[in-house]
């Protein structure tokens, strides 16, 4: 709890209130590197709950949410059980309090719970008990990565990380993977990146190139891999901001 982390300085961005004076510090210098880190953050959450609505609407009512962070309002239970009361859900987060407040939610919710992992260790959350009582990989699953694997770092083999949780799911099964990058506010990223070298979880920004990578088996639903904001926005809210500050790119894919 010494050290900031990137869980609970999303919640801090995000307006939540479990994070440490730590975690505030950070938050601070990460603002003055990124003046628009508020509204990433927003528009980088607002992305998962239309990922997620797109998800049930084709007949995904099982959800496996890696690197899910902090509980907020609008978790993934929350948007699909809202869209479908039988959807599953299983979180997973390695940060202590993450865990802690998400096992404390979902204490009264039998289709959601919370696996205490890391994500670049796919095969220990994919055979965990929790998981299997939850999820049928004979089924199609929604994978939600969003805005997580900035976090992983180049050595941790990322295209093969996505591999294996892609190849234990049945086709029909989608991705929605958002992250960094460098392509949209260089400089800005370039001081970002700096900044998190010092927390325990350094970030990594990836090329529109690099991301699409990741879909390797995946057909990219449109519009394809683009700003958080551009993905399929709906009409009459805020999220038509200037692509050019978003940040981060986002996409949905659907398992071949």
């Amino acid at each position: 709890m010494e050290r900031p982390s990137a869980a609970r300085l999303y919640d801090y961005l995000l307006g939540g209130g479990h994070n440490f004076a730590h975690d505030r510090e950070l938050a601070h210098r990460f603002l003055k590197a990124q003046p628009n880190a508020r509204e990433i953050a927003r528009h980088n959450r607002s992305f998962l709950r239309r990922a997620v609505l797109h998800m049930v609407a084709h007949g995904i009512d099982q959800f496996l949410d890696l690197g899910s962070g902090i509980p907020t309002v609008g978790n993934v239970h929350e948007v699909a059980q809202g869209a479908d009361p039988d959807a599953r859900v299983v979180y997973v987060d390695y940060e202590e309090v993450a865990y802690a407040h998400s096992t404390l939610m979902l204490a009264d919710n039998p289709l959601a719970t919370i696996v205490q992992a890391d994500l670049t260790q796919p095969r220990a959350i994919l055979g965990h008990a929790e998981t299997r009582g939850l999820i049928d990989f004979d089924r199609p699953v929604g994978l939600l990565m969003v805005g997580v694997f900035h976090f992983v770092p180049p050595e941790r083999d990322p295209a093969g990380i996505v591999a294996t949780y892609r190849d234990a799911c049945v086709p029909g099964s989608m991705m929605a993977f958002s992250q960094f990058t460098a392509d949209l506010m260089p400089e800005e990223m370039g001081r970002v990146v700096e900044v998190m070298k010092g927390s325990r979880d350094p970030m990594y920004p990836r090329s529109h190139a690099e991301i699409a990578a990741l879909f390797d088996g995946f057909d990219l639903a449109e519009p394809g891999i683009v700003p958080t904001a551009l993905w399929r926005p709906e009409p009459g809210l805020d999220d038509g901001s200037d692509p050019a500050m978003a940040g981060i790119y986002a996409g949905v894919g659907s398992k071949r």
